[in-house]
């Protein structure tokens, strides 16, 4: 029997000014599944997480979270979500214990206390429980940032960039506690990056933006052999250079247009 999907985006269009910055994107996200979601600066992945969340409102389209259309119940599809990302950081004159606390309530996570602290001693918190956000290193923030994106114990976790500027180590702590949750098939991630070997490393399935569009998708470690490219890094090259050669053919057009 299959199963349903986390995660669904149909259609989903997102125009600024004049500007298609998503352009009919369809995709899924099963229970214990990660999906890689990657593609050049101003792809349209920032955009897509955005909708998601329901920050921007979508041009077109349906999102559905667990079955909630999130344009007709947009509180009890989010409360099943949370989110992280390196360029979101959490208020800095909070302390984390103060943040956790804070953004449970929001959550109504409970027991709130018990959580907090779970939640502490899975991400080497528990020294800096009185220190305040702002003070923090990358490493720490970021930690802080994945525990708070896990308070609810969410069915759908969102992480934009959410190793970037961190240590290896780090990167490699918080990619395996993201595997395990997932692992475990209560949740699943979208996850953005331009770190390719993170992508084959974590993700279970990979979608290539491209001017708003899904333009390649599949496994990351069948890709490469499929697009025959030497590796995953190669492949995003490959759209990034797509992509610009059409920016440049439709300048190129636009120029003949202006002289005919």
């Amino acid at each position: 029997m299959p199963v349903a999907p986390i995660l669904s985006v149909s259609n989903l269009c997102k125009t600024f000014t004049g500007l298609r910055a998503v352009d009919d994107v369809s995709f899924t996200v099963a229970p214990g599944e990660i999906v890689g979601l990657v593609g050049p600066n101003g792809a349209g992945k920032t955009t897509t997480i955005n909708a998601v969340l329901g920050v921007l409102e979508p041009t077109s389209g349906r999102i559905e979270i667990e079955g909630v259309d999130l344009a007709r119940d947009r509180t009890r599809a989010l409360s099943r979500t949370n989110f992280a990302a390196v360029y979101a950081p959490l208020p800095g004159n909070l302390t984390v214990e103060q943040n956790l606390k804070v953004f449970g309530r929001l959550y109504d996570v409970r027991p709130l206390g018990e959580r907090v602290e779970q939640l502490l001693v899975d991400y080497d918190l528990l020294k800096y429980r009185r220190t305040k956000a702002g003070v923090l290193s990358s490493g720490e923030q970021t930690r802080l940032s994945i525990a708070k994106a896990k308070l609810n114990r969410p069915r759908l976790l969102l992480l934009d960039e959410p190793t970037a500027s961190i240590d290896p180590s780090t990167a490699r702590e918080i990619r395996a506690g993201v595997s395990a949750v997932v692992d475990s098939g209560h949740a699943g991630v979208l996850w953005t990056s331009h770190n390719m070997y993170e992508v084959e490393a974590v993700c279970d399935r990979v979608l290539f933006l491209s001017q708003g569009r899904i333009v390649v998708e599949g496994d990351p470690r069948r890709l490469v052999e499929e697009h025959g490219v030497a590796s995953l890094d190669d492949l995003f090259v490959k759209v990034a250079h797509a992509r610009l050669h059409d920016d440049q053919s439709e300048r190129a057009a636009r120029a003949a247009e202006m002289r005919a």
